[in-house]
């Protein structure tokens, strides 16, 4: 089976990092789906909805392009978000939200929600899956948030913090998959690779 070519719909360099880090070296294809069209409460549906329609963005726009024809595309698209007392939250708007959301955060256990839309074009398949890990937030106090918060990292995540960054200070423990927390869980990708009749070490 010839290995096919493999699309990250996503500008997440986290993302891109983790399947990096297990032998997949994807195209980035940033999908720039406008994810304020998308009105949903229920966190697991809303992650699997946003992850599907980026990844069919670029699958369309492959088509449409008649590459589709030319070279088999596996397309990946994930989304997150994370909730706390049934609220969803995504990534922060600017510095002053993101510091009240630690506020609220600390001490606290959110559930991250990870949705993952997995598009074979040449098999005419689609897989969507959502995971779900605890994260448990450490007790820490208003000048860790400010200092945290200032270092920037926060504001480009999901959830208001990065645990392979300097997030991961104030991260107690989680209960669930690891990578889900980073915005991809790589034991559910191997799994969905499967599914379609691919072996991770294919890209090796």
């Amino acid at each position: 089976m010839k290995t096919p070519t493999f699309i990250l719909a996503s500008s997440s360099s986290a993302r891109l990092r983790l399947l990096q880090t297990i032998g997949i070296h994807p195209i980035v294809m940033p999908s720039n789906f406008d994810e304020s069209t998308v009105k949903l409460i229920e966190p697991r549906k809303l992650v699997e909805t946003l992850a599907q329609a980026k990844a069919e963005t670029i699958a369309n726009s492959l088509i449409k392009e008649n590459l589709s024809k030319t070279q088999s595309n596996l397309i990946l698209g994930c989304d997150s978000v994370l909730v706390i007392d049934d609220e969803i939250y995504g990534k922060p708007a600017d510095a002053q939200e993101a510091i009240a959301r630690w506020q609220k955060m600390r001490g606290r256990v959110g559930q991250l929600y990870t949705g993952h839309a997995l598009i074979d074009l040449v098999k005419n398949q689609t897989l969507v899956i959502c995971r779900m890990t605890k994260v448990h937030f450490a007790l820490v106090n208003d000048r860790e948030i400010e200092a945290y918060i200032a270092t920037g990292e926060p504001l480009k995540c999901a959830g208001c913090f990065a645990i392979e960054g300097k997030g991961g200070l104030f991260i107690e423990k989680i209960e669930g998959c690891h990578t889900n927390v980073i915005g991809l869980s790589l034991p559910l990708l191997r799994v969905m690779l499967n599914s379609l009749g691919y072996q991770v070490s294919n890209f090796w």
